[in-house]
């Protein structure tokens, strides 16, 4: 927890629009104090040197006094001050200039602190920049103005001319200074608030989605559990509900596998589709991977890739009744190391230009397997079945789907793969409902 004294170091502020009232009421008090230290010295010889001592420590009284109090004030609310404050605080600069020809000398009008009124005006209106009614800080500057042209009054020589237009210039050019300070400083916290709500809402769906992707297969697996079936056929549930568990609880522990790309030692391609193929032998699925012997994938590229696996072999199981499943590996001629994943069943499919992707192929399957850079593609035709293909893929990962990414529209726009030379369109194919909301 933070100590009280810190509170009092500006570099330990927060850059919110809290911590930025919390600096400028440090700025405020440290303008008006230091109006007051400069006022002090001179408070002697003026007195001295008025012509009405008692009115002269009246207003040098009135001013410190307001100074300290706006201090004061500004300190223990933690901001700059309002409007109201502001209002009185530049009454009172006003009344100190038309009164100050009362107390002072003609010639003590200009380059010394015995006449405070001007200086002590200034702090007042750098200070009152942060005021956010535009109307009462104009007309309070006008008013600050106006009086200095009476504080002035008809004793000044005309030598004296340009110093007193260059002090009114001072005052207008401080004052917008100080407000373009107040307001640009106060736009980088409203921004810089608004990044870090951004960055925690997508943190947040990003979380979200990688539950959805660690549990969605499991409670897929779960569910089937719960409807009657055959001893063998619920002893191959409870091997995948296995399965999931220790995925799951792997993902809890905070030790998700496919936390970064590239991590751990590369993964044979063969053995992975075989292990994930055999837990599915009660959907006949004829597994040719001889083609792909030898290859390998970056263990991040091979858990995802389980993961989509067992999702789609999952939904035919619940969605297609296929009577056929086929799962082709390829290695491609064109790239050193590249392979082509094809899945089909002949199950009832589906028209992807209506079925809305659901978490299963848009987060399980389209979204990780792109997420590590693998190309995904899915076509589908009512009544043809389902074919998707997973292949290896030259391009960085990360250009998948994210959370809000339009991938979520329909089938054929989530699932089209931007680097495949095949369009969807031009093929028949696709499992059913499988690829609606339980997919």
């Amino acid at each position: 927890m933070r100590s009280r004294s810190g509170l009092w170091r500006v570099a330990e502020l927060p850059t919110t629009r809290a911590g930025v009232e919390r600096a400028f009421s440090y700025f405020t008090a440290g303008v008006r104090l230091g109006t007051v230290a400069q006022m002090v010295p001179a408070v002697q010889l003026g007195a001295a040197r008025s012509p009405h001592e008692a009115g002269y420590l009246a207003c040098w009284g009135a001013a410190a006094l307001a100074a300290v109090a706006v201090s004061v004030v500004t300190l223990v609310r933690r901001r700059p001050p309002g409007t109201v404050v502001s209002v009185l605080d530049f009454g009172l600069a006003c009344t100190l200039l038309v009164l100050a020809p009362l107390v002072l000398a003609p010639w003590d009008r200009f380059g010394t602190w015995t006449a405070f009124q001007p200086g002590y005006a200034l702090s007042v209106i750098i200070t009152a920049g942060g005021v956010r009614v535009l109307a009462v800080w104009a007309v309070s500057l006008l008013a600050v103005s106006v009086c200095y042209v009476v504080y002035l009054g008809g004793e000044v020589g005309s030598e004296m001319t340009s110093t007193a237009v260059g002090n009114v210039l001072t005052y207008v050019v401080y004052a917008l200074v100080a407000r373009m300070f107040f307001g640009y400083t106060r736009r980088i916290a409203r921004d810089a608030d608004a990044s870090r709500a951004r960055a925690a809402e997508l943190a947040r769906r990003e979380e979200e989605r990688r539950a959805q992707v660690m549990m969605h297969n499991g409670i897929a697996v779960m569910r089937l559990l719960t409807e009657q079936g055959d001893d063998d056929a619920r002893a191959r549930l409870v091997g995948e509900a296995e399965v999931e568990l220790r995925r799951m609880r792997s993902y809890l522990r905070g030790r998700d596998a496919c936390a970064a790309d590239g991590e751990g030692p590369s993964v044979g391609l063969v053995p992975l589709v075989k292990r994930v193929c055999d837990r599915f032998a009660d959907l006949d699925v004829i597994a040719s991977l001889d083609l792909g012997t030898g290859l390998r994938i970056p263990a991040a590229q091979a858990e995802a890739l389980e993961r989509a696996l067992g999702s789609l072999l999952l939904n035919v199981r619940v969605h297609a009744r296929a009577h056929e499943v086929v799962v082709h590996l390829d290695e491609r001629e064109d790239e050193r190391g590249g392979w082509t994943l094809t899945v089909h069943d002949d199950g009832v499919g589906f028209d992807p230009a209506s079925v809305t992707a659901g978490v299963g192929l848009r987060e399980v399957v389209v979204g990780e397997l792109r997420r590590r850079g693998l190309g995904v593609s899915i076509v589908s035709a009512a009544g043809e079945g389902t074919t998707v293909t997973v292949r290896s893929r030259p391009s960085r990962p990360g250009t998948g789907a994210g959370p809000g990414d339009p991938l979520a529209a329909t089938v054929s726009a989530a699932f089209s793969d931007p680097a495949s030379s095949h369009p969807a369109s031009s093929h028949p194919a696709s499992s059913d409902a499988a690829f609606s909301d339980a997919s």
